[in-house]
C-alpha cells in the first residue's frame, strides 16, 4: 500500500469490524490501552470505537509528552523568560499549557517575555545565530521520536561554537512509562479497568524498535501490538490483540511493519547515546517520579545544558483543583469523568495539559464533538 487513503477505506473498515465482532468472546471484556495520544485521536476522529463490539473498550494512556510533563518544568521555563531574560523557543503545544497559578508561556509572552514558537530545532539554532547577544534556550520535549533532532542541534551548536544556545532537556522514555502503568494497581473504586492488551506506539517504535516491549509482554503476561496511526492500522491491531487474548498468548506483534522493525533505527539510537544519557529519576504528571525514565545532556556537552547554565528554582506542584488530568493519564479516569470537562475546561480555556495538547485525551474527546453534549448535561 502506497497511499494514506488506502488505510482509511470504509469498505475495509466495515470488513475488519465484522471480523473483530466474529472473533470476540461475548462472555469476556477486552480493555485495550492505546498508549499513544496519536492513537486516541485516530480512534475518535475516525469513529473506530463505534465500530467495536460493546465488550471492546479503549483505555487511554499517558503517551502525550506535553501532558506528562510536570507543572514544575513549565514553571522553570517561565522563570527562564521572566527572570533570566532568555529567548525561549518552544513548540506550539507548550505555549498554552497551564503552569502554577494558571500562568503559561503564552501569558509570559503577553507580559513582554521573548517566547517564540518554532517548528524544529533548526529554527532555534537560526534564532541563536541571529541574536548573538542574547541567550537562546530550546525547550526540548518529547518521547524517543523527537530526541534525535535535539541531539543533532546540540552537536551543531558545539561545532559552530554557539555559546548563546542551550537546551532545556525534557525528553522522556516510553518503556519506563509502560512498566509504571503495568505495575500500578488498578483503581476499581475510581472506575479504572484492568488492562488486557496494549496498542504500542508507532513513531516511537520506528526509533527504538519492538524489542524493548518484549520483557513487558513476558513479565506481565500481556499482549502488545505495535500499531500504526491510521484507522485500519488501529482496527487490525485490535484484531491481533483479541486473537492473542483468546488464544491465551502474550507476545509482541508488529502491525506497523511498513515502518517499524524489531531493532528500530540503530543510527538514531547511536546519535542519541552520544549526546544524551539517562537521568536517575524524573517526574511524570500522573505517574510520579520514575527511575531511568528521561534523558539529560552528557557532561561532554554540558556547555549547552540549560539546567547547568542557569540556576533554576524548584517549584512545588500546583494543579488546578478538580482537574483530573493525572488520573486520565494513568487510565484511571476518562475525560468525561472530570467535572471541569467542557465546562470550566475547554480548548479556549484549558485547565490542564490534556485539553491543550494535540495528542491529549481531553482534546480528542472535545475536538471531534462526541462528548460536548454530555459535558453540558
Amino acid at each position: 500500500m502506497k497511499y494514506i487513503d488506502e488505510f482509511r477505506r470504509r469498505d475495509l473498515a466495515l470488513k475488519l469490524a465484522g471480523a473483530i465482532a466474529a472473533e470476540v468472546e461475548p462472555s469476556r471484556r477486552y480493555n485495550l490501552m492505546e498508549f499513544c495520544g496519536g492513537h486516541t485521536h485516530a480512534i475518535f476522529r475516525y469513529g473506530v470505537q463505534d465500530l467495536m463490539p460493546g465488550n471492546v473498550r479503549f483505555v487511554h494512556g499517558p503517551g502525550c509528552p506535553v501532558c506528562v510533563l510536570p507543572i514544575a518544568r513549565i514553571d522553570n521555563a517561565i522563570e527562564l523568560v521572566e527572570r533570566q531574560g532568555v529567548i525561549l523557543c518552544t513548540y506550539a503545544d507548550m505555549l498554552r499549557v497551564p503552569a502554577s497559578g494558571r500562568r503559561s508561556l503564552m501569558k509570559a509572552r503577553a507580559g513582554g517575555g521573548d517566547v517564540r514558537m518554532v517548528y524544529s530545532t533548526q529554527d532555534a539554532l537560526r534564532i541563536a545565530r541571529d541574536n548573538p547577544g542574547r541567550q537562546v534556550v530550546f525547550f526540548a520535549i518529547g518521547f524517543e521520536t523527537t530526541t534525535p533532532p535535539t541531539a543533532v542541534a546540540i552537536q551543531q551548536a558545539q561545532a559552530e561554537g554557539l555559546t548563546n544556545f542551550s537546551v532545556f532537556c525534557n525528553h522522556v522514555l516510553t518503556p519506563p512509562a509502560i512498566r509504571a502503568i503495568l505495575e500500578t494497581p488498578r483503581e476499581p473504586d475510581r472506575g479504572a479497568l484492568a488492562i488486557d492488551g496494549i496498542l504500542g506506539p508507532s513513531h516511537v517504535s520506528t526509533v527504538i524498535g519492538s524489542r524493548p516491549y518484549e520483557p513487558f509482554a513476558e513479565a506481565f503476561g500481556i499482549p502488545i501490538v505495535i500499531a500504526g496511526f491510521e484507522p485500519l492500522d488501529v482496527m487490525q491491531s485490535v484484531r491481533l490483540l483479541i486473537r492473542q487474548l483468546n488464544q491465551g498468548r502474550h507476545a509482541v506483534e508488529n502491525e506497523y511493519t511498513r515502518a517499524v522493525t524489531r531493532d528500530g533505527n540503530p543510527k538514531a539510537q547511536a546519535l542519541v547515546a552520544e549526546v544524551l544519557e539517562l537521568r536517575e529519576t524524573f517526574e511524570w504528571r500522573g505517574l510520579g517520579w520514575l527511575p531511568n525514565s528521561a534523558l539529560r545532556i552528557k557532561d561532554s556537552f554540558a556547555d549547552f545544558d540549560t539546567e547547568r547554565r542557569f540556576e533554576l528554582t524548584p517549584s512545588p506542584e500546583q494543579d488546578v483543583k478538580g482537574c483530573e488530568c493525572p488520573a486520565i493519564l494513568r487510565g484511571a479516569k476518562r475525560p468525561t469523568d472530570c467535572k471541569l470537562f467542557g465546562k470550566a475546561c475547554t480548548p479556549e480555556n484549558p485547565m490542564g495539559a490534556c485539553m491543550v495538547s494535540s495528542e491529549g485525551s481531553c482534546a480528542a474527546y472535545w475536538t471531534y464533538g462526541r462528548f460536548r453534549g454530555e459535558s453540558a448535561a
